[in-house]
């Protein structure tokens, strides 16, 4: 097969759709869901953070285990696992019921991410890396785009819980496609020699090689991405999980409306993350270094996120032209935040480092949910955007005084 390694980003990419259309199902379903069965904001933003605490936990768990089983194996466990969880999530019948239901969600979730950044790592030469991460982080707002649509016309004609199962379903589908298809480069049967020379190429083999975590929290640049992630990526949680409730709470837009209009911002997402990716490229093949190219693409979308400080104040349309501005700005940045990692650390060690790291994305949701919807119940969403508008120029001020060289 030649240019299997973009058959392998489909693998990925695919995946990461069906993680964000399962976690996005309840968000979708929200409305509907929490006045049947009376869950107030502050409980639903507790049965989010349920999601949260384990999905934050696995992050450093699934990465490791990513390195110790090779990421065959380590994907398709966590794609079952999340999977059924979500499945699991039609027999509610209350807010307990979901939080319960939504932990187990968590405990798989986030492994999808560790996993592919170690694929990218495995599989693409540095040049490519921004751009295959790219791919992921599309993905995840490709997901976020299908879900409204998707999601809304399900429960309309079958109802919420069969929603969840119908969803629940695609993962196990995928995992027939990924176990027949995935090897690493040195081992895959159908990979021309071209290509794993092209792969390969200035790589040093390092088998068996580990790095204690000891190690790794010494370093500047695990703080620098991890501390980074924790001030940016509440802006991302914030317009994954709430967006569908804030445009039927404040704008009275209704669950067809929800279903029309909602998808917008996650297509600018995607165009963000695939164009962020494509300039750190780009400035690479001209000769920039690598970190450095990651950086100068970061810097212009960082100034762009205050904007989002307006969409309280505009109109609905205007307001969602908006969101959209900063959902691609921010995919933009964090696609090369993410690219850092496989930049800095050697391929064995990949998913322990990204594991670190992406614990901050963790922990920037487990913090920043429950606290959005106690600032909501009691201030209102205005608040909320005026937080979001300042917490990417805190997190680029990091990432430059920290994460300055190689590991």
């Amino acid at each position: 097969m030649k240019n299997l390694r973009w058959t392998i980003a489909a693998l990925l990419f695919l995946a990461t759709v069906i993680n964000y259309i399962d976690r996005q199902t309840l968000s979708v379903v929200a409305p509907v869901l929490t006045r049947e069965l009376n869950i107030s904001n502050t409980e639903y933003s507790n049965i989010l953070t349920a999601f949260l605490v384990p999905y934050t936990f696995m992050y450093v768990v699934s990465g490791w285990l990513c390195d110790r089983w090779g990421t065959r194996r380590a994907l398709a466990t966590f794609m079952a696992w999340w999977s059924a969880a979500n499945m699991l999530h039609a027999t509610a019948r209350g807010a307990f019921g979901l939080g319960a239901f939504r932990f187990l969600l968590g405990l798989g979730e986030s492994g999808n991410f560790m996993a592919a950044e170690k694929a990218i790592s495995e599989w693409f030469p540095a040049r490519e890396r921004g751009f295959a991460n790219g791919l992921v982080n599309a993905a995840a707002a490709t997901g976020a785009i299908i879900s409204p649509p998707l999601i809304a016309f399900v429960t309309l004609h079958f109802g919420w819980r069969f929603a969840f199962v119908a969803t629940g379903a695609l993962g196990f589908l995928w995992l027939i496609a990924w176990l027949l298809l995935y090897h690493i480069p040195q081992q895959h049967p159908g990979i021309t020699a071209e290509e794993r020379a092209y792969i390969l190429e200035g790589r040093v083999a390092r088998p068996g090689h580990r790095i204690p975590y000891s190690v790794l929290l010494r370093m500047p640049q695990v703080w620098g991405l991890l501390v980074s992630r924790v001030f940016a990526d509440p802006v991302w949680w914030f317009y994954l999980f709430w967006l569908p409730k804030y445009l039927s709470d404040v704008r009275g837009f209704t669950l067809v409306q929800i279903g029309l209009f909602s998808w917008m911002p996650y297509l600018a997402a995607d165009l963000g993350s695939l164009f962020g990716g494509w300039v750190s490229g780009r400035l690479i093949a001209r000769g920039k270094p690598v970190l450095d190219a990651r950086r100068h693409t970061m810097i212009p979308f960082v100034l762009l996120m205050p904007l989002g400080i307006l969409v309280n104040y505009l109109p609905s349309s205007q307001a969602l032209a908006v969101i959209c501005l900063i959902t691609f700005s921010h995919m933009a940045w964090k696609t090369n935040l993410m690219t850092m990692t496989n930049d800095i650390f050697p391929t064995e060690v990949v998913g322990s480092a990204a594991g670190v790291v992406g614990l901050g994305s963790g922990l920037a949701g487990a913090i920043s949910t429950p606290v959005v919807g106690r600032i909501v119940d009691a201030f209102g969403y205005g608040a909320v955007f005026w937080v979001m508008g300042f917490l990417h120029l805190i997190a680029m001020t990091i990432v430059l005084t920290l994460v300055r060289k190689r590991a």
